[in-house]
């Protein structure tokens, strides 16, 4: 007798399925995530260029006969007209020109004065500055909100990517590490490229997945979300030590009342004796106080220190450390200094290239092996196959990614319906792009 063998039914991941995933994702993600990997790689060496860029301006001449910095205030408010005193940088070097930041119709402008003779030596807009224009292409693509949105979409699917790219490379049958931990480099070009995409991921996914995570907390919808949770869980701060998006505005600082330019002297001397570690920011009082505010705003955030010293006395009236923060934003403030490099040296600074290099060289391996592989007047899209079962875990797996990152439910959602609902449903839109038409065949559930 006869007996005809059952067809084998699909599991789910099925390969085919998440490579069409990985496929329609690295195209959207690529473009943005080349332009992100580059401006963060710049970004990860701030302390460097800053100093880099600012060395003509420290290297004043040392003499006793310095000024005090309340008359270097006062010497460059008088030399731009209709300025106001903003902050004081504190010097790192005696050698070192003295940063006075002012607003002048209502923009903030560094200026480097030389604190023997008081001459204002140059002058900048600080959103002109080199590092803040790459953290504005990093963070939103010099196209404000909407660049902060596209910058957190692409995360989100960059996410995808990495989860489907890892269950891609996974070896179906072991043959060696050869394409596994390392590439194969001479068994052709197509080999070649394949393991240098498949094997560069592997290394690099797990800090690049920690990257993008720890920088969700700057983006505009995530960070919201994120405020929104806390006020719900009772967590939130009255402020937190991260900016979403866009710098805060700064609240004015005109003299109503008038503050003593004379008592920065104090102030300044007393942060000084502190050995806080740079840049260290002076703030003017607010208000009826006379309290000044002094802050460590190094990178390695773990490390941060905010103080109010009285102007009268010089004494510390109030010390906030890193340690006195919220949990949460302790966490938060670990993982923004790990993301620019800064929590634990060059170390970190080494591992953060690595990654951004691969992520580079991924995108540039993906877009030689899609064209490489794609046909003439196609997207050139993996073949479509029999629709996929879902299953509960994938299931679960979706809609807690969609919860924990809302933008990707929500574009997931519309993908899912602008396919079903329009692409499909015109033949050459269909056929380029290679969905799935309305006729195939569906697997049946196990």
């Amino acid at each position: 007798m006869n007996t005809r063998e059952a067809p084998r039914k699909r599991p789910w991941p099925d390969y085919r399925a998440v490579w069409r995933w990985h496929f329609y994702a690295g195209l959207f993600c690529i473009p943005v995530l080349l332009v992100l990997s580059i401006s963060g790689t710049i970004y990860l060496f701030k302390p460097q260029i800053e100093a880099w860029l600012d060395r003509p301006y420290d290297q004043q001449a040392v003499t006793e006969n310095t000024q005090p910095i309340s008359t270097l205030i006062e010497t460059t408010l008088a030399t731009l007209p209709g300025s106001k005193f903003h902050s004081l940088e504190l010097p790192t070097a005696d050698n070192a020109a003295t940063r006075i930041v002012v607003t002048q119709q209502g923009e903030r402008i560094r200026c480097y004065v030389d604190p023997a003779s008081g001459q204002l030596l140059h002058q900048t807009p600080e959103a002109d500055r080199f590092i803040a224009v790459v953290r504005r292409l990093h963070g939103e693509l010099f196209l404000g909100s909407r660049g902060s949105y596209l910058v957190e979409l692409t995360a989100c699917w960059t996410i995808v990517l990495i989860f489907t790219g890892l269950y891609l490379w996974c070896p179906r049958k072991w043959s060696g590490f050869g394409g596994v931990l390392f590439p194969r480099l001479t068994s052709g070009k197509k080999i070649f490229w394949r393991d240098i995409h498949s094997v560069t991921g592997i290394w690099i996914s797990g800090f690049a997945i920690v990257l993008i995570l720890s920088g969700l907390p700057w983006s505009s919808f995530w960070g919201n979300y994120f405020r929104t949770a806390r006020q719900w869980t009772g967590t939130a701060v009255a402020r937190q030590d991260w900016q979403i998006n866009r710098p805060r505005k700064e609240q004015s600082t005109d003299e109503k009342p008038p503050f003593d330019f004379q008592s920065v002297d104090q102030v300044a001397a007393a942060a000084t004796t502190l050995r806080l570690p740079p840049p260290v920011i002076i703030s003017p009082p607010r208000g009826d106080s006379t309290d000044w505010k002094v802050q460590s705003m190094t990178q390695n955030r773990p490390y941060r220190v905010d103080l109010t010293i009285d102007g009268e006395r010089g004494e510390v009236t109030s010390r906030k450390d890193f340690a006195d923060r919220h949990a949460i934003d302790q966490i938060v403030g670990v993982g923004i200094a790990l993301h620019e490099g800064q929590l634990f040296g060059w170390l970190n600074q080494l591992l953060a290239v690595i990654t951004t290099s691969g992520l580079i060289l991924l995108c540039a391996s993906g877009v030689i092996l899609w064209w490489r592989r794609r046909d003439r007047g196609v997207l050139g899209a993996p073949s479509v196959g029999a629709a996929p079962r879902l299953s509960i875990g994938l299931t679960a797996i979706v809609l807690g990614l969609a919860i924990y990152l809302p933008l990707f439910g929500a574009s997931l959602l519309a993908i899912c319906l602008v396919e079903r609902l329009l692409l499909r449903r015109i033949p050459s839109v269909r056929g380029w792009l290679g969905l799935r038409s309305f006729h195939t065949p569906e697997v049946t559930p196990q």
